[in-house]
């Protein structure tokens, strides 16, 4: 992956664009075994610091513009995160997102889906530029880092398996240690300690649903569906002829499932959510029928869910109300909601990159 790094010129913009509690100086650095949460929506890494995991966020997008020296000067100036390729300027991370909105456009994603885009050619160097914003060289070579990886789908015929190689040989190229983890399993590690790491762990992002089952930290079975946040943004705004950035916002900040819909956009929503609720919900029935690897447990199991999808309020009583509607092969003890949503995969790597440094 050579070219990336000789091609990317980054004005790093991580310490102004993350949260207060998770900037980083030069000389308290987030060092050591790194998870990294590779999503649709946003990259996420996470690190211990003074014994607490730390976290940084980023937008996994880009906004390009024509390439000019004055303009380059100008991003410099204001700690614009970008790289310069093809006479185009990508703008990356936090920083496009302001550019989008300051242009009445959109973002464009390096994944969709959940998986590398085939549309964007020039996605796999934005990812690189934006992890190299979160990630400093390694401080000796070959230290561990445990990315997400999703499972295979079983609602498309698109393998996982390109995906996994190119982001492992980008974390090679930049000096580390890489292993891929199942983000299922990833969230099963970040929040069943309490429950031996037996039961289900469901990540909602935007492109996909990921799906794992787990017996003690053993992964039974996982997969995915090719749906998520964006599926729902998408077809509210194909419906109701509006934005899907005008959606998504809505959704994100005035949307709740507990209560009866205030207009056609909530409506909408909640059509949508129930959808992709049914839709997980049977696939989940599906696979565990089909399958010959689920084990006899000697009692219900716990399911956790977590992602952005996660987020909407009532959305525990939601999925509970679709899981009655079909019938698993294992009893399920309770369904909750991860402690921290936004951030469980990449702690979970977090667990899982340290178990291998140990």
């Amino acid at each position: 992956m050579a070219e990336i790094s000789d091609s990317v010129k980054l004005m790093d913009t991580a310490k102004r664009n993350a949260p207060e509690r998770e900037r980083q100086t030069e000389s308290n650095q987030l060092v050591g075994p790194a998870g990294l949460d590779i999503g649709t929506s946003n990259i996420v890494l996470a690190r211990m610091r003074s014994g607490a995991v730390q976290t940084v966020k980023q937008l996994n997008a880009f906004f390009a513009v024509p390439r000019s020296k004055f303009t380059g000067k100008v991003f410099a100036k204001n700690e614009i995160m970008y790289f310069a390729r093809n006479g185009q300027f990508y703008i990356i991370g936090n920083s496009s997102d302001t550019f989008a909105a300051t242009f009445n456009s959109t973002t464009r994603r390096p994944i969709e889906g959940g998986l590398l885009s085939p549309k964007e050619d020039e996605g796999v160097n934005v990812i690189a530029a934006i992890m190299k914003t979160m990630l400093p060289p390694p401080k000796k070579p070959g230290e561990v880092i445990a990315f997400s990886v999703p499972g295979e789908p079983v609602d498309t015929r698109i393998s996982v398996l390109y995906h996994e190689t190119v982001m492992k040989r980008t974390l090679e190229g930049m000096g580390y240690f890489p292993i891929s983890v199942n983000e299922g399993l990833a969230v099963i590690t970040a929040e069943m300690s309490n429950d031996n790491y037996t039961g289900i762990g469901i990540s909602m992002g935007g492109g996909m649903c990921n799906v794992c089952l787990s017996y003690m930290a053993v992964p039974i079975l996982s997969y995915s569906i090719q749906k998520g946040g964006d599926y729902i943004d998408s077809m509210v705004g194909r419906t109701l002829g509006e934005s899907q950035t005008k959606i998504k916002l809505i959704k994100e900040k005035e949307l709740s499932l507990t209560r009866e819909p205030r207009n056609k956009v909530e409506t909408a929503l909640q059509i949508f959510y129930d959808d992709l609720l049914s839709h997980l919900t049977q696939s989940l029935e599906q696979v565990l029928a089909s399958s010959d690897k689920v084990p006899r447990f000697a009692k219900p199991v716990p399911l956790v869910i977590s992602g952005g999808g996660a987020l909407a309020q009532g959305l525990k009583e939601r999925f509970e109300r679709a899981l009655k509607s079909v019938s698993l092969p294992i009893q399920i003890s309770s369904v909750r909601i991860a402690e921290d949503p936004l951030n469980s995969t990449a702690k979970g790597a977090l667990y899982m990159a340290i178990s291998e440094e140990s």
